[in-house]
């Protein structure tokens, strides 16, 4: 395997993704919060990350093209400026219609999560690191160590609040940690930059993007935008919102919940690949999925913040089991040549299906319709794990064969 000043290049990427998941642990949570100190609406919150996964999508496809041809160390160097422009931008503006457009074009994050243009290409680059029998261990670590820097980073959601105590207007603080996001974008296009370069293919020697598993890629993507798009209705700022509107949670309060949330699904995480050592990596993705789903449906109707928060932590819990596994398992069942181009092709309908949620979401916060969101995300996802089952069941990846 190659590796750099005795280092594997794998760490450089959990020390990029740790980073990059703790600037999104913190800008999922007070985004919301910025907006709503803005002026804006729910409605217009929803919006707002709606134009983000948007743009997401569209920029994810664009790399998912380069990623088969191009450097991929090259490309994550470029994805790690875009994130200091957009902390930079939005520590900046106020104007609604600018940002619209820098949450279009940047790489905000409501979901805290995986939506990101760093996605397809840290798959392919770590997938292309380890054998198939570790694969799925391999990205188990990755997420979970992404998974703790959110946590983190939610804890560190409370820092606006801890300025203001100082004398500092919290509207100036939350700018403040936009700045900090900006930073944390630096500080991973250093790490980046220490990930080996790949060398360049003759063109006679290019791949296509997608070849022969163009039929599996396009039925696992149909699949996932249902899940993306389920997941959308609740992505970790509408949740936030949720708990604000709903409980007159503090964002204080909030953050440090959705800390332990982050704790759950990280240490699920490992748990997830040993459980598809034994069961397989589909079974593994749809029977953890299902019963995160009924929490979430149950905590729609909680009377009380506590039995709520017991729900979410539950699903936190169980519905991130299938990430790992997910992404081990398009890894598999391609061939390495493909595997950039599965990646981006698995993550763009995820992120434009999603991308269409928040929006609905955000207009039915407005008309007080608030546990409908939950309801339909927790329904949805039902679904998607039952059709996946039944389609994909028969196929193993080579370790499982």
């Amino acid at each position: 395997m190659r590796q750099m000043q005795g280092i594997h290049p794998a760490t450089w990427l959990f020390a990029a993704r740790s980073l990059r998941d703790f600037g999104d642990g913190f800008v999922a949570i007070l985004l919301p919060v910025y907006l709503l100190a803005l002026g804006f609406s729910p409605l217009q919150v929803g919006i707002i990350a709606t134009a983000s996964l948007f743009g997401s999508a569209l920029l994810t496809i664009i790399i998912g093209f380069l990623g088969a041809h191009r450097d991929r160390r090259g490309l994550l160097l470029t994805a790690a400026s875009v994130m200091v422009v957009t902390g930079l931008l939005m520590s900046m503006i106020n104007d609604y219609a600018l940002l619209l457009v820098v949450a279009f074009a940047g790489t905000i994050n409501p979901s805290a999560g995986s939506v990101s243009i760093f996605v397809p290409l840290e798959h392919a680059v770590l997938a292309g690191e380890v054998p198939n029998v570790d694969r799925t261990r391999m990205f188990a670590r990755y997420r979970l160590v992404g998974a703790l820097a959110s946590a983190v980073g939610a804890l560190a959601a409370a820092l606006p609040e801890l300025m203001a105590g100082f004398g500092l207007a919290h509207l100036s603080a939350i700018k403040l940690m936009f700045v900090l996001y900006a930073v944390v974008g630096v500080l991973g296009g250093l790490v980046y930059a220490r990930i080996p370069p790949r060398p360049m293919r003759r063109a006679i020697d290019k791949p296509a993007a997608l070849g022969p598993s163009r039929t599996i890629v396009l039925k696992l993507a149909a699949l996932f935008s249902l899940d993306a798009f389920a997941g959308g209705f609740v992505v970790q700022s509408l949740l936030a919102l949720w708990l604000f509107e709903r409980f007159d949670l503090s964002v204080s309060e909030a953050g440090v919940f959705f800390f332990w949330t982050g704790v759950l699904s990280a240490f699920s995480f490992p748990i997830a690949a040993r459980l598809s050592k034994r069961i397989g990596l589909i079974n593994t993705m749809v029977f953890t999925h299902i019963p995160s789903s009924v929490a979430l449906a149950l905590a729609a109707f909680a009377p009380t913040l506590p039995l709520a928060l017991a729900l979410l932590l539950v699903r936190a819990a169980l519905s991130q089991m299938d990430v790992p596994t997910r992404s081990s398992y398009v890894m598999a069942v391609v061939s390495e040549a493909e595997r950039a181009a599965a990646a981006s092709f698995t993550s763009v309908p995820r992120s434009l299906a999603a991308a269409a949620s928040p929006a609905l979401a955000g207009a039915l916060f407005a008309a007080s319709f608030r546990a409908w969101p939950l309801l339909i995300c927790a329904a949805l996802k039902i679904m998607y794990d039952l059709l996946l089952l039944l389609q994909f069941r028969h196929l193993k990846p080579p370790e499982e064969c």
